[in-house]
């Protein structure tokens, strides 16, 4: 029995390899819903999810390829501090919100600040790191 294109809920803890848990859905009490196999999450764990039981518990390690991708150069991008307002202000290591060309704000970390250049990365933090998943179906419902 396949949950493909079935409306699923799932509970997660979601961990790097040191063991630091980066998400889950377990202290918000809700389960996560969605589509299976509509590409609404990353990759692994849509195909992770599409063969469960309801009840099932199973625990996955997705390579970068099918969570967040690998690192990509073309997105980490310097700017001269003259084009960035209150560059000097900016929280290196941190994230900040840029606005898209949509119109939408993204977060990009603050790599660093010198007397010339910021350089930003926007890459997704989890992007060119393997995660770990515990899951469990909580259930399955046709859409």
């Amino acid at each position: 029995m396949s949950n493909e294109g079935k409306i699923v809920k799932i509970h997660y803890i979601g961990s790097l390899d040191d063991g630091e848990v980066f998400d889950t859905s377990r202290p918000h009490g809700d389960p996560i819903e969605f589509e299976c196999m509509a590409g609404t999450v990353i990759k692994g764990f849509d195909e992770a999810v599409k063969d469960m039981e309801v009840g099932e518990k199973k625990h996955i390690r997705l390579e970068p390829e099918d969570a967040y991708g690998d690192i990509r150069e073309e997105l980490i991008q310097t700017v001269p501090v003259d084009k960035v307002p209150n560059a000097q202000d900016l929280p290196v290591g941190e994230s900040v919100y840029m606005q898209g060309p949509d119109g939408h704000p993204f977060p990009v970390k603050v790599v660093s600040v010198d007397d010339e250049n910021v350089v930003f990365d926007m890459n997704h933090p989890m992007a060119g790191k393997p995660l770990n998943f515990e899951l469990e179906l909580m259930e399955v419902k046709d859409k």
